[in-house]
């Protein structure tokens, strides 16, 4: 018997590329630019949750290589 673990069509996938190292500066992943927080949690957020932290990455990703979080 094969375990049935069926996500909704609309759950969008983790963002994790396997890179899980957190900067100690930023405090977000250097793989995904996600929080710790975000990370722990992506299993129990809703799809739109994890849509919302998914648009925040490319900002964060920006601000991140401009220096921005450095300042």
């Amino acid at each position: 018997m094969t375990a049935n673990c069926s996500f909704p069509p609309n759950d969008p996938p983790s963002p994790c590329i396997g890179v899980c190292v957190i900067h100690p500066q930023t405090q977000l992943c250097e793989g995904c630019s996600r929080t710790l927080d975000e990370i722990a949690a992506w299993w129990d957020y809703t799809p739109n949750q994890k849509r919302r932290v998914i648009e925040q990455l490319e900002t964060r990703l920006t601000q991140m290589m401009s220096g921005a979080f450095f300042d």
